[in-house]
């Protein structure tokens, strides 16, 4: 069997068992495939259905059919090489639940002049590093120390933390790609123990914002940029690569991984990337690998907010 569908759901609400299973292999075999009895990766969290003779994107389009809207993802890839040795992962509503700068503007009294130019930003309206410049600039004059109180209440995404040690246990070297600020990548990598980590950094004066950005800006480019140099550094092949994200940011660092997975992310960039998980949590991305449940690494009791 070449490929693989997935079926993945949120851990949190689990929607699979064997009728759903069968109904969606049923789906694969009416298209034409040659489909393998399922395997559970999670008992009624996700499930394997290797298959053959089908292509990709009607498998895909079969299975989801057969679902009829249920809250289950679909994934569907080939077989070889489905494991990766390189994550370059996106920070703001990816690893961490919010949208850092907004939670920032949100004590200072400006989130919704800030949260607005971040949300046309991440649907891809805005030009990224116009917008972050637009959005740093309103906050002129704002002291560190509102920063450092976000950061002490930021919390990682579900599943995030599994990811990331499950996925360096197993000889993966993992990367933080971010276009938010040093500030909460630096904490957000330790806590999570990230190999790399790259994001923007902010111009302080006197403890106060004076408004600028450092040079140069992490922008869309830049995340490519960052994912072709790290893949060089560890000798791992594009192909070996797994993007995640979920803003216009991130696209084209998803469109030039090896697989590139649009995180419960805005419908444009949805729609455009070869993966999607709307469902799942972070663990979604080891379930898309094959890794079953029972493979997973916990992270070693540290919790899930911040460390500062």
């Amino acid at each position: 069997m070449d490929h693989v569908a997935t079926l993945i759901s949120d851990p949190a609400a689990p929607a699979l068992d064997d009728p759903t299973v069968e109904r969606a292999a049923a789906a694969l075999a009416e298209g034409g495939a040659t489909c393998r009895d399922p395997a559970w990766l999670a008992e009624t969290i996700a499930a394997d259905i290797p298959f053959s003779s089908l292509d990709a994107a009607a498998a895909e389009t079969a299975a989801r059919t057969a679902l009829d809207g249920a809250p289950v993802d679909v994934v569907v890839r080939q077989q070889a090489g489905r494991r990766k040795h390189l994550l370059i992962a996106d920070m703001d509503s990816t690893i961490v639940t919010s949208e850092t700068l907004d939670e920032v503007a949100a004590l200072a009294g400006l989130k919704d002049q800030v949260a607005a130019i971040t949300a046309r930003a991440m649907a891809g309206e805005l030009e990224f590093r116009a917008a972050l410049r637009e959005r740093v600039a309103l906050m002129r004059g704002l002291p560190l120390s509102l920063f450092e109180e976000v950061a002490e209440r930021v919390e990682i995404t579900p599943g995030a933390d599994v990811l990331v040690a499950t996925m360096r246990a197993n000889g993966a070297v993992t990367a933080l790609a971010s276009g938010g600020f040093l500030l909460f990548i630096e904490r957000v990598a330790r806590q999570l123990g990230f190999d790399f980590h790259e994001g923007n950094d902010l111009v302080v004066e006197d403890g106060k914002l004076t408004g600028y950005l450092k040079l140069p800006i992490l922008n869309r480019d830049g995340k490519v940029d960052a994912l072709l140099r790290f893949a060089g550094k560890c000798k791992v092949s594009v192909a070996d690569t797994l993007a995640v994200g979920d803003g216009a940011n991130d696209l084209g660092m998803l469109k030039a991984a090896g697989t590139g997975v649009a995180f419960h992310a805005k419908p444009a960039v949805a729609n455009a990337a070869s993966t999607r998980i709307d469902h799942g949590d972070m663990t979604a991305l080891l379930y898309l690998q094959g890794y079953r449940q029972a493979e997973f690494v916990e992270p070693d009791n540290r919790c899930h907010r911040i460390a500062s």
